[in-house]
């Protein structure tokens, strides 16, 4: 007969997070009922309020380990030439989304009109445009229109990215992925002439 093993508070709502996660990748954030974590956890609804408060802090603190979770993913290698280490972040950028597509969209939406949402959504977003200027400094200068362009790439590249999963309209992966690293240096280039 085996012994159950205690888990430590911490330990607890570490696996309820986890559940949350494995829950955002299929299921939109409002569709990440109380009843559906309790059931999945195998818990009752009351432990769920004892470690979150309620469905809007779990749904938060799920949302903030996401975006922690595509900012480690999307980490581009420490070395390389600038593109192909943005190539390499696009790629892992678009595997996230396609893991996590209904809880991503769900994500982008909620951060529309949900403040929290949009703190946790802008910071992340800004961890990857950040680090656009850090890797490579004589790819990108650090200036206000070069941070407004990049700003902007990211938001076009957002929207590709879920349109084509979507409705891939004839493009392959390897040509979406062309097309978002290329597409930088491009607008960057612009601001030059």
């Amino acid at each position: 007969m085996s012994q159950r093993t205690r888990l430590t508070p911490e330990q607890r709502r570490e696996q309820l997070l986890d559940l949350g996660i494995r829950l955002f990748a299929h299921h939109s954030l409002d569709e990440m009922s109380i009843d559906l974590v309790a059931r999945e956890a195998g818990i009752s609804r009351g432990l769920l309020y004892h470690y979150f408060g309620d469905k809007t802090a779990f749904r938060e603190a799920v949302v903030r380990r996401a975006a922690e979770a595509l900012v480690a993913q999307t980490e581009p290698p420490a070395t390389g030439e600038p593109v192909e280490r943005l190539l390499h972040s696009m790629a892992a950028y678009v595997d996230f989304v396609d893991a996590n597509y209904e809880g991503y969209v769900s994500m982008v939406r909620g951060a529309a009109s949900d403040p929290v949402l949009r703190e946790i959504y802008d910071d992340a977003f800004g961890a990857l445009g950040g680090r656009i200027f850090e890797a490579a400094p004589d790819f990108v200068p650090d200036t206000p229109a070069a941070r407004l362009v990049v700003r902007g790439w990211l938001a076009m590249s957002e929207e590709l990215v879920l349109s084509w999963k979507k409705d891939p309209a004839g493009l392959s992966r390897e040509d979406l992925l062309g097309l978002l690293a290329g597409s930088l240096p491009m607008l960057l280039d612009s601001l030059e002439t």
